[in-house]
């Protein structure tokens, strides 16, 4: 089978964020598939952006068996108007290589950015090639926007996209969504309820136990000498963002003074946490520098509980799938998740412990909890997890399932 991935975020463990596509990719690959990705040349989740040496507009590589075309696009920092520049300019390169693509003859076509302007193309391509045509929703746009930047239905942007969102719904052979619990919107939309598929997140669970590399020494160092002086270890891992709800965890070492808490990246919030740590004499904090994703399970192991937050926020009752979970659980460490969401992995896996998002009090109560614990107990936590993610969300599993049921 030839595979067609449109994705204007996609990425490689070489360049950085997104994994998805690289890892079904490479899967599809050793399957015995053609695999082909799209993607714009720079995004500002990636590590590593692509460079061109000329003025040309595409660039063509191959990655451990997958095609990648590169569509030459301006770079931006925030969102604004350089962004969004930035996502039309990738339409329109696709949408100037689309004869090429046809002649490619895909089977499969998908769509698969975060925003859904791309549901055009894959349609035009799919339907000229006579290929199936799955839409992937990673998340909900036009609504994310509308619901956490408050922005109304009748802005021209907005507008635009749920024409475009509406339109992937109705033509898709397929959806392949992230968020468990999205189908009721989705049909409200034009989806047929019978084209819904959950294909969740995942993790390589090979390379991640199989590739991992020492931490620095200086962090390995000052793990040591905290775990002589305090009681515990709670790590955190990953961006340090508004979405992070690292505040709370702030608020929380305030009042469990015999805890220490290690939290490793960076991120937009990071110089205002680091403030809040001097302003409220926090001394129980540690902030560090992102590591690579090769150093994480070695940084993972060596905590006791590991945390991940979120916000209320209403958009997460479709449902949430951080990629940042799954290493937690093949940690073999409980995890302590801070959430209200459609649906919540910790407890699913029986892992760990889950209380309400941006409740102090209960994120005290769950670490005391957790303090409370036998070794035994403690250890099935984490075997819990880590058992879950094998059967669940390793992409060797998420590669053929996903397969399958389109």
């Amino acid at each position: 089978m030839k595979i067609l991935y449109i994705n204007h975020y996609a990425g490689s463990i070489y360049h950085g964020m997104e994994y998805r596509p690289y890892y079904l990719g490479r899967n599809w690959v050793k399957m015995g598939h053609e695999v082909t990705v799209v993607a714009s040349s720079f995004s500002h989740l990636r590590r590593q952006n692509l460079t061109f040496s000329d003025n040309s507009r595409y660039l063509y590589s191959d990655i451990d068996g997958i095609k990648y075309i590169w569509c030459k696009t301006g770079r931006y920092k925030q969102n604004g108007i350089k962004r969004l520049f930035n996502i039309f300019q990738f339409i329109y390169k696709v949408y100037r290589i689309i004869p090429n693509l046809v002649e490619s003859n895909p089977d499969l076509v998908i769509a698969s950015s975060t925003y859904p302007f791309d549901t055009f193309l894959a349609y035009k391509i799919a339907n000229k090639a006579g290929a199936k045509f799955v839409y992937e929703v990673h998340d909900l746009w036009p609504l994310t926007p509308m619901e956490l930047g408050k922005m109304s239905k009748y802005h021209p942007f907005i507008w635009l996209m749920q024409r475009f969102e509406n339109f992937g719904y109705k033509k898709t052979d397929y959806v392949v969504s992230l968020l468990p619990c999205a189908i009721d919107y989705m049909v409200a939309h034009g989806l047929a309820q019978h084209k819904f598929r959950y294909i969740p997140n995942g993790v390589d669970v090979e390379e991640s136990l199989n590739n991992r590399d020492k931490i620095p020494l200086r962090y390995a160092k000052l793990i040591d000498n905290l775990r002589k002086r305090y009681k515990m270890l709670v790590g955190y891992t990953g961006s340090m963002g508004r979405a992070n709800a690292l505040e709370y965890l702030l608020e929380v070492a305030k009042y469990k003074k015999e805890v220490a808490f290690v939290l490793v990246g960076d991120g937009e919030d990071k110089a205002k946490l680091v403030e809040t740590i001097k302003i409220c004499l926090i001394n129980n904090v540690f902030i560090l520098p992102s590591i690579s994703k090769s150093q994480i399970p070695s940084f993972l192991v060596k905590m006791d509980l590991l945390y991940i937050g979120w916000h209320k926020l209403p958009i997460y009752r479709f449902g949430i799938c951080p990629n940042k979970l799954f290493d937690y659980m093949l940690s073999k460490r409980p995890i302590l998740h801070s959430v209200n969401a459609g649906n919540d992995l910790v407890r699913e896996a029986n892992c760990g412990f889950s209380c309400n998002a941006e409740d102090v009090e209960a994120i005290i109560y769950a670490i005391n909890k957790f303090q409370a614990l036998a070794q035994d107990q403690i250890k099935q936590l984490g075997e819990n997890g880590y058992h879950y993610v094998i059967k669940n969300h390793d992409y060797k599993i998420l590669a053929q399932k996903f397969l399958e049921c389109v």
